[in-house]
């Protein structure tokens, strides 16, 4: 098993950053995958971000070149770093961990930007 902890949300003025935090409960080394997605109320989750435990990343159009999903193996963490926010990226962000077959997902953070 693994718990999944994120942080670092809050509120952003549009063109600014937001780092995100997902703290994991036990090494990421092994774990096939760990990736964010996000949602707002009335929709469906969607994806944001990927990293594989070889390093291969993937993003939804809608961040691609501003969004950069990285891990701290060492301290069992996989960042998020978001860039040039703008409002259509305010929503609940997820982390999620794919291991032996199984998904894991934290509690969410809020991630909101406005002027």
């Amino acid at each position: 098993q693994v718990q999944l902890v994120e942080s670092g949300g809050g509120l952003a003025q549009p063109g600014e950053s937001l780092r995100l935090s997902c703290a994991a409960s036990r090494s990421i080394v092994s774990i096939n995958s760990m990736g964010w997605h996000r949602q707002v109320p009335g929709k469906p989750r969607e994806f944001v971000a990927l990293l594989t435990h070889d390093g291969w990343t993937n993003y939804a159009d809608s961040v691609k070149g501003r969004f950069t999903i990285s891990r701290d193996n060492a301290k069992n963490t996989v960042l998020l770093q978001m860039n040039s926010l703008a409002p259509e990226d305010t929503a609940i962000y997820y982390c999620k961990a794919d291991s032996q077959g199984r998904l894991y997902w934290g509690q969410g953070t809020q991630v909101t930007v406005s002027s």
